[in-house]
């Protein structure tokens, strides 16, 4: 088996964060998020990461980033387009926002292909617990009667901040440790009563998630089959889901995974993990994070240079 390959998805970076040069430092030394994940997937074992980005952020990027990043690993990127599809796709004339989170993963087919891959943000801070477990199954993981795909799973009071609300996959898993579901729930805090609660969203009424709850940042692992399965998941998107919504119907990472579930043709470990998990999901959220950084430097976790 080959060894696992990080896949990073970059491709919103430039959007959500005004440009990649307006990118907060949030580590003692300038350092943004994502170098601590380079640096502790490295230490995990892993020695190759894909880049989703846009092609048009390629030299800014390598700049940015690439560049610190080939320190620990080999670099090399993949590009998400509306363009790259499978053969006889085509996106929606007269669309412009990507095609979401899945597509994105897609995109990096013919550079990951053949290799487990573990799939993370860009912008979230994982801990260096969350990048050993999915190495560590991804290095021994092998598909049998089902495809054997794994998650880490984070404990929904580890991802929540003080400053608004948040939105997560939260997961059910059964006896064993396998994901049997994952339901999005926007809006979720902790009240006044120190209860973690979502807002009614929709037709779907407002409730309590116990803490201990494992829910979803986009950390998966997969083995190789997972990528030729999203040939025949994205042409089922763009046959029953994009026309009802063609300008903006994504095909997001879970949704992708829980058809595989539900087909009863992939299973999910979930990986479950005491992390912490850190991200600016507000401009409030720096300074927490920072000082959070800067404990962990001081405590000899990260080196101050990173």
């Amino acid at each position: 088996m080959q060894k696992p390959v990080l896949v990073i998805m970059a491709a919103g970076m430039g959007s959500r964060y005004g440009g990649l040069k307006q990118i907060d430092p949030v580590g003692p030394d300038g350092q943004i998020i994502l170098d601590y994940s380079i640096y502790d997937a490295h230490r995990a074992g892993f020695e190759r990461v894909v880049f989703i980005i846009r092609p048009e952020l390629h030299e800014a990027f390598e700049r940015a980033i690439g560049q610190k990043a080939r320190r620990f690993m080999q670099v090399e990127y993949a590009y998400q387009t509306l363009d790259r599809l499978p053969a006889g796709l085509a996106a929606p004339a007269g669309r412009e926002k990507p095609l979401g989170t899945a597509h994105a993963v897609w995109c990096a087919k013919e550079l990951a292909g053949g290799c487990p891959i573990a799939v993370i943000n860009a912008d979230d801070f994982y801990g260096a617990d969350a990048f050993r477990q999915i190495y560590a199954y991804l290095s021994s993981a092998a598909d049998d009667e089902k495809y054997r795909y794994c998650m880490v799973g984070y404990r929904v009071e580890n991802t929540l901040t003080e400053n608004g609300t948040v939105s997560r996959g939260v997961c059910t898993a059964d006896g064993d440790g396998f994901l049997t579901s994952i339901v999005e729930r926007t809006a979720i805090a902790r009240a006044a009563d120190g209860t973690i609660v979502y807002a009614a969203d929709g037709d779907a009424p407002a409730g309590a998630i116990p803490e201990g709850t494992p829910v979803s940042m986009n950390l998966w692992g997969f083995t190789p089959s997972f990528l030729p399965a999203l040939d025949q998941g994205l042409r089922r998107f763009f046959a029953e889901k994009l026309p009802l919504n063609p300008m903006k119907g994504e095909y997001y990472l879970p949704f992708a995974v829980d058809e595989l579930i539900e087909a009863g043709r992939a299973s999910a470990k979930v990986l479950t993990t005491d992390a912490r998990w850190f991200g600016v999901t507000y401009r409030e959220d720096k300074p927490v994070v920072s000082a959070a950084i800067a404990d962990m430097t001081r405590r000899g976790e990260y080196p101050s240079d990173l």
